[in-house]
Order: structure tokens, then C-alpha cells, then sequence
């Protein structure tokens, strides 16, 4: 997990838990009961800690569902090549802004809508934007003010996008030249 995954909470030191961590640790924990299964040891043991790490796995489904019901289901949804891009957008329009896993696999899907990416730019979550920005759906006026995201710099992103206006890639794009004749910068 990179580190801007993880979104600070104004409390020192502590982690909003968003659905991208808790399938983060599902997934984990998966893997850990897998590697449990193919392990020699007493059968006791190996049932005893099968039965924690199921418990501990399904604890995480239940998380996932509270920050959004359905949510196995949703993802797979997001997850498919035949989703429809109405079915995306409504997909995104119910997902609760934490649910940040879904959200940032609809960002990515080819089908999403440039209005449900428009809608997406606004996301606090960088990873989301940052696909917002790439993506080849997004139209220009999501780009342009993606492109003056200051929490974020988008812009580099938004320079190789083929739907930049013109100008606009202009100036990116000579932006790009000044910066990598800066000293220093060779």
C-alpha cells in the first residue's frame, strides 16, 4: 500500500478507515489462511487458528457492507467489462465517500462517464483524481481544473490526456520543457 493511501484524520496518528484498508486487510488475511492450510502442524492448532482467521475475515466483510451495503456485489460490478456505463455512474453516485476501493475502481473503468469523472475530481482521495486525470473519457473543463489541483500537482498527468484542450496542453506541456531545464534538473 503506497503511503498516500492512507488518509489522515485530523487526530494525530490515526486512520480513517476506508474500504480500500479493510479489503486491504481482508485480502491479507486471505492469504494468511491459505498459507495456514498448506502449513504442517497439530490439527488442533491449525483448527483453532482457522477458526480466528475466518472470524477475523468475516468481521472485515461486515465492515466492508457497513461502509456500503452490498459491497462484494458492487465491486464486482465495477470490476466487469460488460458494467454499463449507466450502472457506473449510479454506482458512483450511492458509493459513500469512503468507500474509496469502489469509487477508485469506477475512476478506472473504460465505460465510466466524463460526467460521473467530473464528479470524481472532487474526490479527496489522490489515487482517484490522479485516474480522473488520466483517463481518456474525462472531457476538458474536468482537466482544466484538475490541471490547477494545488493539494495534488494533476497537472503532468493532465498534459498527456488526449482530451486536454489544446491550450491548455500547450502549457503544460511547456511547463514540463522549463522544468527540466531548471538546474539540477539533468
Amino acid at each position: 500500500m503506497r503511503k498516500t493511501d492512507l488518509v489522515r484524520n485530523p487526530r494525530k496518528d490515526r486512520t480513517m478507515r476506508t474500504s480500500q484498508i479493510v479489503f486491504g486487510e481482508r485480502q491479507h488475511l486471505l492469504r494468511v489462511l491459505d498459507s495456514l492450510e498448506r502449513t504442517e502442524l497439530p490439527e488442533d492448532r491449525r483448527i483453532e487458528e482457522r477458526q480466528t482467521i475466518e472470524e477475523l475475515i468475516h468481521t472485515r466483510t461486515v465492515e466492508l457492507n457497513e461502509i456500503n451495503e452490498g459491497w462484494d456485489q458492487k465491486v464486482n460490478t465495477a470490476l466487469s467489462a460488460e458494467s454499463k456505463p449507466a450502472e457506473l455512474e449510479r454506482l458512483a453516485q450511492q458509493a459513500p465517500r469512503a468507500d474509496f476501493y469502489l469509487l477508485r475502481l469506477i475512476s478506472e473503468h473504460p465505460k465510466v462517464p466524463a460526467r460521473t469523472l467530473g464528479e470524481l475530481a472532487r474526490h479527496p482521495y489522490p489515487a482517484i483524481r490522479e485516474n480522473v486525470a488520466r483517463h481518456p473519457n474525462t472531457d476538458g473543463p474536468t482537466l482544466a481544473r484538475l490541471s490547477r489541483d494545488r493539494s495534488h500537482p494533476l497537472w503532468y498527468l493532465v498534459a498527456f490526456n488526449p482530451n486536454t484542450p489544446a491550450e491548455l496542453r500547450r502549457k503544460l506541456q511547456e511547463k514540463m520543457r522549463r522544468l527540466g531545464e531548471a538546474p539540477g534538473m539533468k
